[in-house]
């Protein structure tokens, strides 16, 4: 399930080159999460990185996370939507 959701929001990254020539990648609609790097591959690693780190902490946390239901009783369930 986390890994469909990551690769659905990576699909949606945007990467541009700065005048640095770094390449930059965020995600729009997941605020922090983006990424610079000296290239295009790295960017995009670090950008995932980035994305898996900002969805444990949103579910430790009990955040709402775009395309994700959190349901908590006796057990926690984390349901891909």
């Amino acid at each position: 399930m986390l890994s469909i959701f990551i690769e659905k929001w990576l699909k949606k990254a945007q990467y541009k080159i700065l005048k640095d020539n770094t390449y930059f990648g965020e995600i729009p609609g997941l605020r922090g999460v983006w990424a610079n790097a000296e290239n295009l591959e790295d960017c995009r690693e670090q950008l995932r990185a980035v994305l898996e780190d900002w969805l444990v902490l949103k579910i430790r946390d009990k955040e709402n996370i775009p395309g994700f239901k959190i349901n908590t009783g006796q057990k926690a369930i984390v349901r891909y939507a």
